[in-house]
């Protein structure tokens, strides 16, 4: 029993790896693009995003059809959860007082708390069942414009329609993925 959930665990491990590799490059300019060019964020984004993806697939691997989808959906969130952390630290900080750097790198290096693990946990579960919950012409359309960050006249290319039919149902598709997440 123990060796067959080693089994899977390494499985797993190893199929998160292939697609974690396969798609780098592309959730890396994803990164640096949402954090406007700054690289130290981005990668910081991608770290997040990462351990996002491994915490929910060590409880839900299941209920993820597509790993690389999955991963931009968890790079958009947790760009989000930084971009709201980062709000919420400007209100509480005076930034202008000298503060003690090696504290607060200390702070940021500290393993995530149970609420945080969970609190992740279930972000990624909503995720995964959002996207699952998609037709196959969204999560294609998902797929083009969220994973490939491909432009919207390619886009509209690949699905043999106008461009601005192709804005409008990636309009749609953000309204509805919101819906359902909020």
């Amino acid at each position: 029993m123990q060796h067959h959930a080693l089994a899977a665990s390494d499985s797993l491990d190893a199929r998160f790896d292939l697609v974690w590799r396969e798609i780098h490059g592309k959730l890396q300019r994803r990164a640096r693009h949402l954090c406007r060019g700054d690289i130290h964020r981005a990668d910081e984004l991608l770290s997040d995003t990462a351990l996002k993806v491994h915490l929910y697939l060590q409880h839900s691997a299941e209920r993820v059809q597509n790993l690389a989808g999955f991963m931009f959906l968890a790079l958009n969130h947790a760009f989000l959860d930084q971009a709201r952390r980062q709000s919420r630290e400007n209100r509480v900080f005076d930034r202008d007082c000298d503060s003690d750097d090696e504290h607060l790198e200390g702070l940021a290096g500290a393993t995530p708390t149970p609420e945080q693990e969970l609190t992740l946990k279930q972000q990624l579960y909503l995720m995964a069942s959002t996207l699952a919950g998609l037709t196959p012409q969204q999560q294609q359309l998902f797929q083009l414009k969220f994973e490939q960050d491909l432009p919207y006249p390619q886009i509209a290319a690949v699905l043999g329609i106008n461009e601005a039919l192709a804005r409008k149902r990636v309009e749609l598709l953000r309204k509805r993925l919101r819906q359902q997440l909020a």
